[in-house]
């Protein structure tokens, strides 16, 4: 089955899927090594390893293609979902977005209804005309068609325009093909229920970390809503960040290294060094 083929039939399972944002190759390793058969490749965690700084769409197609080509590298059976932002350009550019990651074998891709380029402030985010927002999710939904990739369509309208706009282009977009919708910075619960509603039965994609004003439900309330994917785009962020932090501090304290720090055997298994050994034995050269 092609990674498409096997996240529909992961989706059509009951219970919520429960997607770890990553953004290499150890992020990647480590997420299936924990038993997650899926992962979300996050544009914000993508921009802090890159640039470390926040995702203000300073981020490439190309940059974002080389983490996801890491990613699959270092855990070719997880199925990602890839973060293709605005398609990084017109519809045109939607559909080359679409058709590299299907090739590339990206199980899903999500394309969102903001204005790029960005305005020059890190508030807000405007959106384009609902028929522009259309234009280019039948890009992405014909484009799909190459590789059967499905196409999660994302809204962003609700804080700059309102739940109704937000709720109208959701129904849009499934009209247009959309496999999973996601509607980003609900309100309340009652925002959230009305963008499941015009899913129409679809899967619904929520963003399950804290910190920004939105409803964050927890994963029990997720599931209890009717979505079907969660995701946490800080959830290997925030703790990898500390965990750095932690490490220079006891660096500057003289130490060797932090509290918290996996002890070099556990290091090494978690990297794969017994895995490479087994695998470069076969290549050896006898005397």
């Amino acid at each position: 089955m092609t990674p498409p083929d096997r996240l529909r039939a992961l989706l059509a399972e009951p219970g919520l899927i429960v997607m770890p944002a990553v953004w290499d190759g150890l992020t990647a390793r480590l997420a299936a090594s924990a038993g997650f058969k899926t992962a979300f490749l996050s544009g914000s965690c993508v921009a802090a390893s890159r640039l470390g700084g926040p995702d203000l769409d300073l981020i490439s197609f190309a940059e974002m293609f080389d983490s996801f080509n890491m990613v699959r590298g270092a855990a070719p059976e997880t199925l990602v979902l890839a973060d293709g932002d605005h398609g990084y350009g017109n519809a045109m550019n939607v559909q080359r977005t679409v058709r590299a990651y299907g090739r590339a074998g990206a199980a899903a891709i999500l394309i969102e209804d903001k204005v790029t380029p960005r305005a020059l402030t890190a508030a807000g985010k405007p959106c384009l005309p609902r028929e522009e927002a259309r234009m280019k999710i039948r890009a992405a939904v014909e484009a799909a068609a190459e590789s059967g990739i499905l196409v999660l369509a994302r809204t962003d309208c609700r804080p700059t325009q309102g739940i109704d706009e937000a709720v109208a282009r959701i129904e849009m977009y499934v009209e247009e093909g959309a496999d999973i919708l996601f509607l980003d910075s609900p309100a309340d619960d009652a925002d959230i229920r009305r963008a499941i509603a015009a899913a129409g039965g679809r899967p619904s994609f929520a963003v399950l970390s804290p910190g920004s004003p939105r409803a964050t439900p927890s994963q029990t309330e997720a599931a209890a809503f009717g979505f079907k994917i969660g995701t946490y785009p800080t959830g290997l962020l925030s703790p990898a960040a500390a965990g750095m932090k932690a490490g220079l501090a006891a660096m500057a304290a003289g130490e060797a290294q932090a509290a918290g720090a996996l002890p070099p055997a556990e290091l090494r298994g978690a990297l794969g060094w017994a895995e490479y050994d087994a695998q470069a034995k076969r290549f050896i050269v006898s005397d």
